[in-house]
């Protein structure tokens, strides 16, 4: 039966003229970007913000500190539910996949897909599902097999033919470190990662992360403030070219400036003893417009969307093909 589920891509660039389809997330971090008065200046100033911090770590070679330039693809996957529904589908997951030009051969080469990860049904699971179960209780926690049908979706996805066709090496996905964890220095330290930090005990989100066949590792790069989360299947370290890691730090880094300054745009950089916290107040703003309150809402939105348009009207498919799903 899992045969009876399949993949389409769409990519968009995401450029200083990108204004989101009506399809997209419009929780998605790039999404919020590019909406209200001050668009188009919020977009130039990102993309600025990431070539300079891509030039700023890949700086052999590169005396004027100018010589790379880092696109952005924004890649929409869309699932298919059986040939005899071959005309309905549903976003299932949106992420970024970075490209790095160098200007000084011409040459453009394709980085890491992962990045920004975004997903309906982790909005359903993380914003409906997980609030309803924990209402009323003393204690958090979380329901019965919560995640497995996401992890079992991201696993076919990533084990597709689909995914083979357009991407040649596994996803990485960088985001924040857990406010709720506490982080301790290591004494690993990589070229370009930077810094290796480990966490006192695993998240919800690393949690959720394993059942999709990801494992996590803490790293603050070079003149960071804060360790980035990167969750990836493989080897972290052997897989990828310094080049393509540097790509996916200045662009993860950028994103967490704009909507998590008090962590990652702090004053004064993380200890040998670490926990984040959005209540710290040495920090300083970008001069890009970001609405997190309006992202936060609109998360339940989507997460009612999934449950209204995918979970319950195909719950008795799913169920089915979960059960039997090989991945």
């Amino acid at each position: 039966m899992s045969s009876d589920i399949s993949f389409t891509i769409q990519r968009l660039r995401f450029d200083e003229h990108y204004q989101p389809s009506d399809s997209t997330r419009i929780t998605t971090n790039f999404a919020n970007l590019a909406r209200g008065q001050s668009r188009q200046q919020n977009l130039r100033n990102t993309l600025r913000m990431i070539d300079n911090r891509f030039n700023e770590l890949a700086h052999w070679d590169n005396p004027s500190a100018d010589r790379y330039a880092v696109e952005l693809d924004i890649v929409t996957v869309e699932m298919q539910l059986g040939a005899q529904r071959s005309q309905e589908t549903f976003p299932l997951i949106e992420m970024l996949q970075t490209h790095i030009l160098d200007k000084q051969t011409g040459q453009r080469t394709a980085g890491i897909v992962g990045n920004n990860f975004s997903s309906y049904v982790r909005d359903y699971d993380f914003s409906v599902l997980l609030p309803a179960h924990n209402l009323d209780r003393a204690g958090f926690s979380t329901p019965a097999h919560f995640g497995e049908l996401h992890g079992k979706l991201f696993k076919a996805f990533a084990g597709s033919s689909t995914y083979r066709d357009n991407f040649s090496k596994p996803p990485v996905i960088c985001i924040s470190a857990s406010t709720s964890k506490v982080y301790q220095r290591s004494g690993n330290q990589h070229p370009v990662l930077g810094i290796e930090y480990q966490q006192n005990e695993l998240s919800s989100t690393d949690q959720y992360f394993a059942k999709m066949g990801m494992q996590v590792r803490f790293f603050m790069p070079a003149n960071s403030v804060a360790p980035l989360a990167f969750y990836f299947d493989g080897d972290l370290l052997g897989d990828y070219s310094s080049l393509e890691l540097i790509a996916t730090i200045s662009t993860m880094e950028t994103f967490q400036k704009i909507y998590r300054p008090e962590i990652y745009n702090a004053n004064a950089a993380a200890g040998a003893r670490y926990q984040p916290s959005l209540k710290h107040e040495d920090y300083s703003l970008t001069q890009i417009v970001y609405d997190r309150e309006e992202r936060s809402q609109l998360a339940i939105q989507q997460g009612r969307f999934a449950e209204e348009h995918f979970i319950k009207p195909y719950q008795g498919v799913l169920q089915a093909w979960a059960a039997q799903a090989s991945v």
